[in-house]
């Protein structure tokens, strides 16, 4: 599946929210509160939530199976718990005012390195090959300005890396070592796509 994608557009009676695995079976529990009585699917790569009332929430992992499926009784059950697997993760979060760079398994911090400028591409491309050699990084997750994020990756240094699969890109504002911790986080977390009841 190729996830380096912008994300789907979305209809006017829909909205996408970021969902702790720890969280998700009590997100359930208050859509079902809210919408009534819901049927589990499995739909589009995810896990679609049909309530009583026509609203939907399309629940998709943040990361594929990839041979190390989810454990439970329900099929929520699975999704939360494959969200919760440890991934090694390599961030790369560029904008013209700074940028951020981690390696992670799961939303834990395992190295980084960030800047207050935005370096020429070779250079954050260096620091970003020196992190993420000295890990086990599975995934990329990419984050910030696109065009620059592109420019990096693009470095001959990084090529090796640069192939490994993207997970969804974040939309970060500023790229400093503090955002990591978020940028972790919400990379490991299930993305929920709400879509409300037609109204006649």
């Amino acid at each position: 599946m190729d996830r380096r994608a912008s994300a789907p557009l979305q209809s006017p009676g829909s909205r996408t929210a970021l969902v702790a695995a720890a969280r998700l079976q009590g997100w359930v529990e208050r859509f079902a509160a809210s919408h009534g009585p819901v049927t589990e699917d499995l739909d589009d790569g995810g896990v679609l939530l049909r309530a009583a009332d026509g609203a939907t929430a399309l629940m998709k992992a943040p990361w594929p199976a990839d041979g190390r499926p989810g454990r439970g009784a329900t099929e929520v059950d699975r999704l939360a718990s494959l969200a919760t697997q440890e991934r090694g993760l390599g961030l790369l979060l560029v904008r013209r005012g700074g940028y951020a760079i981690a390696a992670a398994s799961g939303s834990t911090i395992l190295a980084s390195k960030s800047g207050n400028r935005f370096l020429e591409a070779k250079a954050t491309a260096e620091h970003a090959v020196r992190i993420f050699t000295e890990h086990r990084i599975e995934y990329l997750v990419p984050g910030g300005d696109r065009v620059l994020v592109e420019q990096v990756l693009a470095q001959p240094l990084l090529r090796a890396i640069a192939g490994r699969e993207r997970l969804a890109f974040l939309d970060v504002q500023a790229p400093k070592t503090a955002a990591l911790a978020k940028a972790a986080a919400d990379a490991c977390a299930v993305r929920v796509t709400v879509t409300d009841p037609t109204r006649e």
